[in-house]
């Protein structure tokens, strides 16, 4: 019998829609995994994820089945698979706290969140009835308190997090601490896309150093038409993604550009773009002889399945870690698929290491079945 990966999943929105076709899609596609980096990750395939337990405060979701849920109102990332299996899951009522920007009010409704009238669950104790292994975080960006709330609650239940949004959780020392004393792996801050507006802008930006090319001002600039662009209009929100996002960038660099010379974000809200995601780079630097060089970038992607495959190979390597017995942050693959790791690391290494911890992963499964 195959072992499962348990998932539960905090905020059933366009991510977790793309997430759970996404899995359907590659039970179907296995001859040919078009999208994935990892088909097979140490032995695991998607079609291991299971998911056990899932919550959100929207009344168009809670109580509802969770294959219905992932498509009702507001979600609208793109449907490439529609036949997700009855998972016999019902949503559950979470925790509102500040999850929800008070202007999101002043919207329609089929754009908006629209919070139950009903009370919220024990979620600690429905991730250990469930037999949860991992918590995806997938909380609107600026959820400071709720993101904390079900950081504690994985601690509680001895559930992994794997913390996708930008609250500083696995990238503060604190948190970290607290997970490593409970036995508990964990992975973040903010998700990367698998080809998005940071892993481009990063890329080029570690191009422009090790080219020569002196890179003196550069912005990123992101419109979508979904409810994450609709939450960040509140600029206060705001903080720990705009701090994410540059930090990720400066990272490449040898000297960080001064704070005027790099601006990343805030986002615009376009309604008709729905979960269609534009990212506009400019990036102007001096080349050899100090003359003038200057780019300009524009990418059009669908922003919720563009996380899934980096998604998708952190739930396996944090499952890896938990066969392992490992604790803490899993440093790697925090570099390799978060915006906000603990330690920032140049893709290229965070995949080397990576790959590494894969075969190793194979090779112990080889020694455990010839042995039994």
């Amino acid at each position: 019998m195959e072992k499962k990966i348990k998932i539960a999943i905090v905020g059933v929105g366009n991510c977790a829609s793309a997430l759970l076709q996404g899995i359907e899609y590659y039970k179907h596609h296995q001859e040919d995994p078009i999208g994935l980096m990892h088909y097979n990750f140490g032995g695991y395939l998607p079609r291991d994820i299971e998911v056990v337990a899932a919550f959100d405060i929207d009344s168009r979701k809670v109580n509802k089945p969770l294959h219905e849920a992932v498509f009702a109102s507001p979600n609208c990332t793109r449907v490439f698979w529609k036949d997700l299996p009855d998972y016999h899951i019902t949503v559950q009522m979470g925790e509102v706290l500040d999850g929800i920007s008070e202007h999101m009010s002043q919207y329609p409704r089929e754009r908006t969140f629209s919070v139950a009238d009903c009370p919220p669950c024990n979620v600690a104790e429905v991730l250990e009835e469930s037999g949860a292994e991992i918590l995806l975080n997938y909380l609107p960006v600026g959820s400071e308190k709720a993101a904390r709330f079900y950081a504690n609650c994985c601690l509680k239940a001895g559930v992994s997090l794997i913390n996708c949004m930008p609250v500083f959780i696995a990238s503060d020392p604190l948190w970290a601490k607290k997970f490593e004393r409970k036995g508990i792996p964990i992975i973040g801050d903010d998700v990367k896309s698998q080809l998005g507006a940071t892993i481009l802008h990063r890329i080029l930006a570690k191009l422009f150093t090790e080219r020569g090319v002196k890179l003196e001002r550069t912005y990123q600039l992101n419109t979508g038409g979904n409810t994450d662009f609709l939450n960040m209009l509140n600029r206060e929100r705001l903080i720990s993604k705009k701090i994410s996002k540059t930090e990720a960038v400066q990272s490449q660099l040898d000297t960080p550009l001064e704070d005027e010379n790099i601006h990343i974000g805030p986002s615009d809200y376009v309604p008709w773009q729905k979960d269609n995601k534009i990212c506009f780079i400019r990036m102007e630097g001096k080349g050899f002889g100090g003359v003038p060089l200057e780019l300009e970038l524009r990418l059009s992607v669908e922003d919720s399945p563009n996380s899934g495959g980096v998604t998708i190979d952190a739930i396996r390597y944090c499952r890896i870690a938990r066969d392992r017995g490992e604790a803490g942050v899993l440093v790697p693959m925090a570099a390799y698929a978060m915006k906000h790791p603990p330690l920032q690391m140049a893709d290229g290494e965070a995949r080397i290491q990576i790959e590494s911890y894969i075969a190793r992963s194979i090779e112990k499964k080889k020694e455990e079945i010839s042995i039994s």
